[in-house]
């Protein structure tokens, strides 16, 4: 094609036909353009694709692990109401008579009540995003809202989550482990022993104390706290899986 517009090209010389020539020429170079343009649009629409295939990628991945972390936050939530309730129970033997209190097994509740539900939530695809900068891909208002939403609020989750875990090793076990047999509560536990302590301890004079119930008290107003962020990380994750849901 190239050797066919330089030979018309050298005929229009040739014959001194310049302003036909101009004209040729600048013919030419509308084609050139008009090529040009077609090339850039052609390359434009594969790019085009190429991000809507991304962005639908994107989407699926989060949408499948904002499911993953679905199945999690339930799990979580229903573990700390359980801590909740059995510290409640726990709080209600307070001030009772040694017979009351042995009928509520005390051990087997204070082995539950240092068992808090956690959360660890799937961050794979939300940190990819954040970190290469591909976060721009989502023209979904909402959807970027939720996220930046969801990062925030699962701080503000583990930082509750480190208070409670501060609360239990620098209060609870300290004051159980003077006043109480370890022992007898680890039975529930991985330690799994048959016996209760030989050692000869009132560990039913913690219900008297108003030191323990204080800590109690607090402990209980931290899983408090957390619950309800929970909540706010749960319905972050509905809305997440509703903007996500191709």
């Amino acid at each position: 094609m190239i050797k066919f517009f330089r030979k018309v090209r050298q005929k229009l010389l040739k014959e001194n036909r310049f302003n036909k020539y101009v004209l040729y020429a600048i013919g030419e170079i509308v084609l050139v353009v008009i090529g040009i343009l077609i090339a850039l649009q052609i390359n434009n629409w594969n790019e085009n694709r190429k991000e809507k295939s991304e962005v639908s990628s994107v989407l699926k991945n989060l949408y499948d692990e904002f499911t993953a972390n679905k199945t999690l936050i339930k799990t979580t939530k229903l573990e700390t109401a359980s801590v909740k309730k059995v510290g409640l129970d726990l709080m209600q033997l307070f001030g009772k008579s040694k017979e009351e209190i042995i009928t509520k097994n005390p051990d087997s509740l204070l082995y539950l009540v240092l068992e808090p539900g956690d959360f660890r939530a799937s961050e794979n695809t939300i940190n990819d995003l954040v970190q290469s900068g591909r976060l721009k891909l989502l023209s979904n208002k909402k959807l970027k809202e939720q996220l930046y939403k969801w990062q925030s609020t699962l701080k503000d989750f583990d930082a509750g989550y480190n208070r409670i875990e501060i609360k239990i090793d620098e209060d609870i076990l300290p004051y159980l482990s003077k006043n109480y047999a370890l022992k007898d509560i680890d039975k529930y536990g991985d330690l799994k022993w048959k016996k209760p302590s030989n050692l000869k301890v009132d560990k039913f004079k913690i219900f008297s104390d108003i030191e323990f119930e204080n800590i109690l008290d607090d402990y209980l107003y931290r899983i408090s706290t957390t619950q309800i962020t929970i909540d706010d990380l749960e319905k972050i994750i509905d809305n997440i899986l509703i903007e996500t849901n191709q």
